[in-house]
């Protein structure tokens, strides 16, 4: 964050609570923007009933008071466990979506690491709304972890091999070069681009520019129903 906006502008909101999310205000180039971070140092950046809940509603009041809304994405899904289950994390990792889909501010994600499963698409991606969507050449664009696809997609190869250690890390990396990239994603549309990490606070301007006088036309109604 510190890199790529304004010298001394970053302002951070709840920093106490929910700290594998970051949220806050900063100015890139003088004009103020929302920022939505994973926080990999806290449950691997994962998203967790709090936090989901801490980020939907600081896009809610973004999009309210008319702020762009920046996503750096690192994230490895959505937080397993029975608690997590019991305590609803479908219906509040939901409130994420909705709050994403419904803001018509400008929507701009970098991804700089993971971007795994249903967490990559609810953290700003085309599919639900996203203006621009970058990401480094080292992101992982997936359904989940090399290690964890490998495991289920090649089963049976690996069981069956003679040395299945050496086949399991044969098809990790096989599945890391073919699928766990942002190539792949950026040639069905779902990347705009795979940018220099260096470039990453031009290109955040010359896209706030870009979508300075976005104006987005939603349907004639009172509003849609959050999933509260």
């Amino acid at each position: 964050i510190a890199q790529v906006v304004d010298d001394g502008s970053f302002m951070e909101v709840q920093k106490d609570f929910a700290k594998n999310i970051v949220i806050g205000f900063a100015r890139i180039k003088g004009e103020v923007v929302g920022l939505v971070c994973n926080q990999p140092k806290f449950m691997a950046g994962g998203l967790d009933i709090d936090s989901s809940d801490k980020a939907a509603r600081f896009i809610r009041f973004c999009d309210s008071f008319n702020i762009p809304i920046i996503t750096f994405e690192d994230v490895t899904g959505f937080f397993p466990g029975v608690k997590q289950e019991h305590g609803g994390i479908i219906r509040h990792g939901a409130k994420i979506l909705y709050a994403y889909s419904e803001a018509t501010v400008p929507k701009i994600t970098v991804i700089l690491r993971k971007a795994y499963g249903g967490a990559y698409v609810a953290l700003n991606s085309k599919s639900i709304g996203a203006d621009v969507v970058y990401a480094w050449p080292n992101a992982e664009v997936a359904v989940m972890g090399p290690q964890g696809a490998a495991n289920i997609i090649f089963a049976s190869e690996i069981a069956n091999s003679p040395n299945p250690e050496e086949t399991r890390a044969q098809k990790i990396e096989e599945y890391r070069e073919k699928f766990a990239n942002p190539y792949v994603a950026a040639k069905y549309g779902m990347i705009d681009d795979v940018i220099d990490p260096r470039d990453t606070r031009i290109k955040l301007i010359q896209a706030l520019e870009m979508l300075r006088y976005k104006h987005e036309e939603r349907p004639k109604k009172k509003h849609g129903n959050i999933p509260l």
